[in-house]
């Protein structure tokens, strides 16, 4: 369904609504059809398990020369074939024997198989979850497209290292620290305040961005710019200070997680043009459709849960198709 144009102008987009597994979804979606896409998967819980640790190292390409060598880049990953299992009773004295396997853009990875060691059972059920998520979001991504991964302090290392491993580490364009100030505050600790995207372009010399396109922001200290500068405001920075959904705002949909308007909004004003299509895997309460419709933007949001779908449907009722 396209949306309606007005006088030439694209009036708002169209919103597309699926409540499924995005797995069962996205293989019905062509090849480099988005220019945006955007995952906020579930933060992660679990529990301590010990397990094998396989480190990847990425070989380097078969025509490089000495000079052109490109560095190795460690990429983490537990393992997820129960073969691939270490018991110390069982550990052999020989150094490991690596495996060379091919990646993403045809790059080899050179697995070793580490030491046992304890760690977080939910790193290996949760990246097994995400990896087939990320490798698709990355097929549906148009080569001059952009994805967004949004996680919290938890995992945002460990995505780091995977992504860059999965997508080339030259892809990686920005870590956005979205900051508030809201919420009760420990008293043992830092009080943890932040969440982080990383941000990577399917081709580093062809991505669109449009800075210009972004709501500028005051400056800090406008008495040290000239005064039309501190009208105009400054592009934001990589640092976004933006609240939380207030509880008793317009936006609030009462989903939790649910994320705020404005910092979704800059993602879709720098990273698409009006028509465009963008993809949220894990749409929530849908404020990617809710940012993207009015701006002229065609969203597709997938959730397998109900209530995100029924707050989706009623949310974004004048967009849907």
């Amino acid at each position: 369904m396209s949306a309606p144009i007005l006088d030439g102008v694209l009036d708002h987009g169209s919103v597309e609504i699926h409540h499924a597994d995005n797995l069962a979804v996205t293989p019905r979606l062509a090849d480099g059809s988005f220019t945006l896409v955007y995952l906020d998967p579930p933060f992660n819980t679990g529990r301590t398990r010990s397990k094998a640790v396989e480190s990847a190292l990425r070989a380097p390409a078969a025509e490089a020369t000495p000079d052109a060598e490109e560095p190795l880049v460690p990429a983490s990953e537990p393992p997820r074939d129960p073969a691939m299992l270490v018991f110390p009773d069982e550990e052999e004295e020989s150094a490991p024997v690596p495996v060379v396997q091919r990646g993403f853009h045809g790059r080899e990875y050179a697995r070793l198989r580490g030491d046992l060691r304890t760690y977080d059972d939910r790193f290996d059920d949760y990246w097994a979850f995400l990896e087939p998520r990320l490798e698709e979001a990355w097929r549906l991504l148009a080569d001059d497209g952009t994805l967004y991964l949004h996680l919290d302090y938890r995992e945002v290392h460990y995505a780091k290292v995977m992504c860059d491993a999965l997508f080339g580490r030259e892809r990686f364009l920005n870590e956005l620290i979205w900051a508030y100030d809201y919420g009760a505050k420990t008293r043992r600790r830092w009080p943890t305040k932040h969440e982080t995207i990383l941000v990577y372009v399917k081709n580093p010399a062809a991505y669109f961005f449009d800075s210009d396109a972004v709501d500028r922001e005051p400056y800090m200290a406008p008495g040290l710019v000239t005064p039309e500068k501190a009208a105009r405001g400054k592009l934001p920075t990589d640092v976004w200070w933006h609240t939380i959904v207030p509880t008793t705002g317009r936006e609030k949909t009462g989903y939790p997680t649910q994320k705020p308007e404005g910092v979704l909004r800059r993602m879709v004003q720098a990273s698409s043009r009006p028509g465009d299509r963008v993809l949220d895997m894990f749409a929530g309460s849908g404020t990617l459709g809710a940012v993207a419709a009015p701006l002229g933007r065609h969203s597709v949001l997938i959730d397998d849960n109900a209530d995100a779908v029924a707050v989706m449907r009623q949310r974004l009722a004048a967009f849907a198709v």
